[in-house]
């Protein structure tokens, strides 16, 4: 059989199922990477397991996501991940080294692992020929644990690049194309797999672009192969040993085709809000800018930096603009002000943030009302920058810098002579000193848990009956943000599920925890593409600790479906979408005989109000109907562990 790139490191790694499209597969896991939003709970989580010490390869818990400490919240989870990881025998960055993704790309990832964070943009390392998939933190810790991966087998896209891009288009506008073509919800259950002629032009970090900001798509993931410019990349990296060739077998089939020709892309913008409203920025051109914010994990490597600070040279930003700026990493940083470009940017107007994720997240750099903000970032959902008031425009840095100095969007194509002496480097400056090593095996490390940290809810057993009020009815492409909220207020409370719970789903109605707890929980009752976004898996302890039973939806994404499974969260999809129509605020739903039909791949589903009878579809695997019975994965891991003793 001739595989694929992503085949070749399924098959590698297949511990349970078969390479069969659509079917359940398990996967050995090599690496694993969680940052502090999310890590507080996926360390408890671990804990809870009662290992010793972690059996992947390497295990990386990063700081990037919360670092601003108004208050002792964020310090006090920082202390707690960095104990529990010198404890289990995982890798610590501390704050300031850089954003998870960057630091992940430069110093760790290999071609042929396996790799899964507790972040949906880890397809980022998709761009070094790594299988990186984002995922709920409970399966993040069940991999450092030991245990496998278990995906549904993807359909594998092949995304053919012709030509050359042209001075001032970029690896942005690429996977901005793909966007426009798909659409967030065209990428679920699929990996999309890049190659050809075009692919040769592309460093690690263009790649890398790329397959970060494929989680857009909804994909599982997105690969590149490992190739000349892998083997490059790793040399400057200090890490040439980490090298090996991987690419598709030639004859080798994909369930889909797309081809962009290179020389035909022009720079593009993803408008507010979605990032698969996709123009030309030619068709944008003109509408005043207030901010810009250059960095995140998708914009952030030291060629996109360089770019930007040769587009500033000499020059000032408009007096009605702010300029924010995040490197990656502090190896990008302490690079840019060696060679200088730093002072270029500073010069310029630029405001210097840490290495981190800052404002992509909405910590910290909320515009003004009604204002636009051009953002190298990949994603632009109403109020995820913390102003819901605000345009939030994706574009490339080539875009981005061009517009601060014109105050308006701007074609970069109108404004750039040359970036021919922007070369990657031969050699990055390595040091690791803020990254700390775990202890060695054995050592007693105490564990420092703050005030902040209260223990996360369990969910309960199946019960026959299934019964609640539908509590709140959402539409398409409810993301993350709505259902668990991400801002610089909310965001230092992530190890506190009681206090969340109290904003969960606000934004799309305000008096749903009220409601919930009022109701002792019930159902919610959803569109399509539903938990689109993030792999905060708060989106579903939130709603499991409000007493949400079920989530009847037209669909899911993929990880917020997985993350409610594990919690034991019913995810029912609607046969007929047309029913989602006929159910109203607060109506009674019932399902009966739940324990014998959870074993089918239909459920029946009563609406007691109007007197209705609807079709559901449940698509569980074995392993995954035994998980909700139980109650959520972790009670069928102490079920197991019992039984075992």
């Amino acid at each position: 059989m001739k595989l694929t790139v992503a085949q070749k490191i399924i098959k590698d790694h297949l511990v349970t199922g078969e390479m069969k499209k659509g079917t359940e597969i398990g996967l050995r896991i090599d690496q694993t990477l969680t940052q502090d939003s999310t890590g507080t709970m996926a360390y408890l989580q671990l804990e809870a397991m009662g290992i010793d010490r972690v059996k992947t390869k390497r295990s990386v818990a990063y700081i990037d996501h919360n670092m601003l400490q108004a208050g002792p919240e964020n310090a006090d989870d920082h202390k707690f991940i960095q104990t529990v990881a010198k404890k289990y025998g995982i890798y610590f960055s501390k704050p300031g080294n850089g954003i998870c993704h960057q630091v992940q790309l430069e110093r760790f990832s290999v071609p042929g692992q396996t790799l899964i964070g507790s972040d949906s943009h880890t397809p980022t390392c998709g761009g070094m020929g790594m299988l990186a998939i984002g995922a709920g933190g409970l399966d993040v810790a069940v991999a450092m644990a030991g245990g496998e991966y278990f995906i549904t087998m993807p359909s594998i896209v092949k995304v053919e690049l012709r030509g050359r891009l042209k001075l001032g288009v970029s690896a942005k506008d690429i996977i901005l194309e793909v966007l426009r073509r798909c659409t967030v919800k065209g990428g679920v259950n699929k990996i999309f797999e890049y190659c050809g002629e075009g692919i040769k032009s592309l460093t690690v970090p263009d790649r890398a672009t790329i397959t970060n900001m494929g989680a857009e798509l909804g994909a599982t993931t997105s690969i590149f192969p490992s190739d000349e410019n892998t083997k490059a990349f790793l040399i400057a990296q200090d890490r040439e040993e980490d090298y090996i060739e991987l690419k598709a077998d030639d004859g080798a089939e994909y369930d889909e085709e797309i081809v962009i020709d290179l020389d035909e892309l022009e720079p593009l913008i993803a408008a507010p809000h979605s990032p698969d409203s996709v123009y030309k920025v030619r068709e944008k051109e003109g509408i005043k800018v207030d901010q810009i914010a250059i960095g995140s994990c998708t914009n952030s490597s030291f060629m996109d930096m360089m770019k930007v600070a040769r587009i500033l040279d000499g020059k000032t930003i408009s007096e009605n603009v702010s300029l924010v700026i995040s490197p990656g990493s502090r190896q990008v940083l302490n690079m840019l002000a060696q060679n200088g470009a730093l002072s270029k940017l500073v010069s310029a107007g630029a405001r210097i943030l840490e290495s981190g994720c800052g404002p992509c997240i909405g910590m910290g750099q909320a515009p003004a009302n009604e204002a636009v903000s051009l953002r190298t970032f990949n994603r632009n959902f109403k109020g995820r920058s913390g102003t819901v008031s605000a345009d939030i425009f994706l574009v490339s840095p080539e875009v981005a810098a061009v517009s601060a100095i014109t105050g308006k969007i701007s074609d970069p194509r109108d404004f750039i002579n040359d970036f021919d002496d922007i070369k990657m480097p031969e050699r990055f400056i390595i040091n690791d000193n803020m990254i700390i090593e775990p202890a060695e095996p054995g050592n007693d490390v105490e564990i420092i848990r703050g005030p902040n940290i209260k223990p996360f809810p369990r969910g309960e057993k199946l019960t026959d009956i299934v019964e609640g009020k539908a509590l709140v009815k959402v539409e398409d492409n409810i993301t993350t943000d709505h259902i668990m909220p991400s801002n610089a207020s909310l965001l230092p409370f992530r190890s506190n599920i009681p206090y969340l719970s109290e904003y969960c789903l606000a934004p799309c109605d305000p008096e749903f925890p009220k409601r919930a707890k009022e109701n002792g929980g019930g159902m919610i009752v959803a569109g399509s593409n539903y938990g689109q976004g993030s792999s905060r898996e708060h989106a579903a302890l939130a709603p499991l600790y409000l007493g949400i039973r079920a989530v009847l939806a037209k669909s899911f994404a993929r990880i917020h479906r997985q993350n409610l499974i594990n919690n034991g969260i019913l995810p029912l999809v609607f046969k007929n979408e047309e029913d989602y129509d006929t159910i109203d605020l607060m109506d009674d739903i019932r399902i009966e005989n739940a324990l014998d039909q959870i074993d089918s791949d239909e459920m029946i589903v009563k609406n007691m109000t109007k007197n209705l009878e609807y079709k559901v579809i449940t698509d569980l695997a074995d392993r995954q109907i035994d998980m909700i019975k139980a109650g959520g994965l972790l009670n069928l891991i102490r079920e197991s562990n019992m039984k075992n003793a």
